[in-house]
């Protein structure tokens, strides 16, 4: 299925762990990331089959800025896991949420299962539109463990949702009668987590609030986590939606909580997340790194590095290096390390 998804969106895809070793941490588009909390994201695949049209990751067959679309080997992936869980302590929430969906690792039933029996992971979450879930699907999950379920839906309006998801093919409905199916006969917790898109879909977030309390969403979480659209360089910028300060926002969710009586407006100790010490850093900004290139970069322009003569246990994406071959050993300038996520230019 990945391999065909591929085929319709001409673009490489990178096996990590099968085709070439890259550290799992380092990078935002695979792998593991740690914001300083007791929540590590998990990242297993990049792709998407969906080309919404507020996409903040440009994800889908006709993404602009994408060179490589990546995989990563489950018991890679769980190792690397288990050692930064390790490190964190208990009390850990795995959160798988990637660049594109989740649900088209062809091992997310594994993934799920085998997060939920670290001895220090408390919840498995995940976040997907949802365009390929099924009942049969939602049944393994539920069995391997998933605790939540934060189920992107931006409109109940067919017509609506299959422009906002730019795509012919998916069906808001059917993605209602799994929603539906989930609440009933699952043990996940669902929460709905639609982008509003002032000028778009602003007269659907009510209706989605209405839908979501009918069916019994949000059993021990909230039940909505509703977001804001957010402007991103490389991110899909739709015509016809205007910007909204986060004042603004706000104000907004308060209205609609005074009207439904529900909560809106949330915040990380609604869900338990709090401060966990963070992951040691490998490199300071401006420091320079001598490295080799080993594979594409997630972005046109780019390469993935790692660092020569030391433990390699970081990724470096490398800007600027559309003339760089793999394989170059180079020296590079790091740019940027928030969270561990490096980013580097080539130093001539």
């Amino acid at each position: 299925m990945v391999e065909a998804h591929l085929r319709v969106q001409g673009r490489p895809l990178v096996r990590i762990g099968c085709d070439v070793d890259v550290p799992l941490i380092g990078a935002i588009a695979f792998g593991l990331i740690d914001r300083g909390t007791n929540v590590i994201q998990v990242r297993p695949i990049s792709l998407c089959v969906l080309n919404c049209i507020f996409c903040s990751t440009d994800a889908g067959p006709k993404s602009r800025y994408r060179q490589a679309e990546y995989i990563i080997d489950l018991d890679l992936l769980v190792e690397w896991f288990k050692e930064i869980a390790k490190f964190k302590g208990d009390g850990i929430e795995a959160h798988i949420d990637t660049v594109g969906d989740p649900l088209l690792y062809n091992k997310i039933v594994d993934l799920v299962h085998e997060l939920k029996n670290i001895r220090e992971v408390k919840v498995v979450s995940m976040q997907s539109h949802a365009p390929t879930l099924t009942e049969k699907l939602a049944d393994k999950l539920d069995a391997a463990g998933l605790d939540r379920l934060n189920l992107s839906i931006d409109s109940l309006d067919p017509n609506l949702a299959k422009y906002l998801q730019g795509t012919e093919w998916y069906n808001a409905k059917r993605v209602m009668e799994v929603a539906e199916y989930i609440v009933k006969n699952t043990r996940i917790d669902l929460l709905l987590a639609p982008i509003l898109l002032p000028g778009l879909n602003d007269h659907e977030i009510p209706k989605i609030i209405e839908w979501g309390l009918k069916i019994g969403v949000g059993k021990k979480w909230p039940p909505f986590g509703i977001q804001k659209f957010i402007r991103h360089k490389y991110g899909r910028k739709p015509k016809g939606v205007r910007d909204m300060s986060w004042r603004e926002f706000y104000n907004y969710l308060r209205q609609l909580e005074k009207k439904y009586n529900v909560k809106l407006v949330c915040t990380p100790r609604d869900f338990g997340i709090h401060y966990k010490p963070i992951i040691p850093y490998r490199f300071k900004v401006n420091e320079r790194v001598r490295v080799k290139t080993i594979a594409p970069g997630w972005l046109k322009g780019e390469v993935l590095a790692i660092p020569l003569g030391r433990v390699c246990d970081r990724v470096i994406t490398v800007v600027n290096a559309s003339n760089i071959p793999l394989e170059s050993k180079i020296t590079v300038r790091i740019i940027a390390n928030k969270h561990n996520i490096y980013l580097a230019e080539p130093i001539a």
